[in-house]
């Protein structure tokens, strides 16, 4: 079937990176927030393979991808998603990032340009000076302390509670598998993001650029200003959700990838 999940290894300077695809047609490659792994886009992936080819990579340092010693930087996890696209052979594509992984798709789009096609941002923050400034010495987003008794799992599991619904449960579960598998550096994406000097690099981007946001991101819904401001670009918010919402609306978010990579271009 055109739309049966595919796993695979790439070789890359880091070791093995780990993705997962369906579908046929032009690469759609999506790359996932901190600490999570393909997982975010479990249920998006078959809906956009209908009519693309899916693809959803785990960010080096993160899922079952290559875990490199040394500190981990935006342009490290870009190094990953650059050796992916060779490897996969994907001339040109389209490329989908969610909170840390749209930051990630800002470096990828700066460095390849023409090569990448569209480029969607989901609830990626405005990183520049004031932000930088503004959350240096903030508080872990992620971390726990693990406990003899096993009450950071407790801990770890409420730092994310309030983003998710009643009966979201299982979604929840697959962020606490990934913050697992990555507890001793479950905050390095995070310290990534506001070290990157992202306002450097968006002159550098050619693609057509689409940000979008859900209504009760509060964390991310203030930069879908500042992004149509810095790169003339279409912003929208989505019928709903919070920071988990490619997994709360996967049915929606599909939705708008496709009409967006979908459209016209020269």
């Amino acid at each position: 079937m055109a739309n049966t999940m595919r796993r695979g290894y790439a070789p890359s300077p880091f070791g093995q990176l780990h993705y997962v695809e369906c579908g046929t047609g032009e690469p759609v490659l999506m790359l996932h927030q901190t600490p999570r792994s393909w997982t975010e886009f479990a249920e998006v992936l078959p809906l956009v393979g209908r009519t693309h080819r899916a693809i959803a990579m785990d960010t080096v340092g993160f899922g079952a991808s290559a875990k490199p010693e040394g500190p981990h930087s935006i342009e490290r996890f870009a190094d990953g998603v650059e050796a992916i696209a060779d490897a996969l052979k994907l001339e040109a594509f389209h490329l989908v990032g969610h909170h840390t992984g749209g930051v990630v798709a800002v470096e990828v789009a700066a460095r390849l340009r023409d090569r990448v096609r569209s480029l969607l941002l989901s609830a990626t923050s405005f990183v520049d000076e004031a932000k930088r400034k503004a959350v240096a010495g903030r508080p872990a987003v992620d971390h726990v302390d693990p406990k003899p008794d096993g009450s950071h799992l407790v801990e770890l599991w409420n730092r994310r509670r309030g983003f998710y619904r009643e009966g979201e449960e299982a979604a929840l579960t697959r962020y606490v598998i990934d913050a697992l598998t990555v507890l001793d550096r479950v905050e390095e994406g995070h310290k990534a993001v506001y070290r990157y000097r992202m306002e450097e690099r968006l002159p550098h981007i050619t693609a057509p650029v689409l940000a979008v946001c859900a209504p009760d991101d509060h964390y991310s819904l203030p930069s879908l200003k500042r992004f149509g401001v810095a790169l003339g670009c279409e912003t929208a918010v989505l019928p709903g959700g919070h920071v988990p919402v490619p997994e709360q609306l996967p049915g929606e978010f599909a939705e708008v990838i496709v009409e967006w990579v979908g459209r016209p271009r020269r």
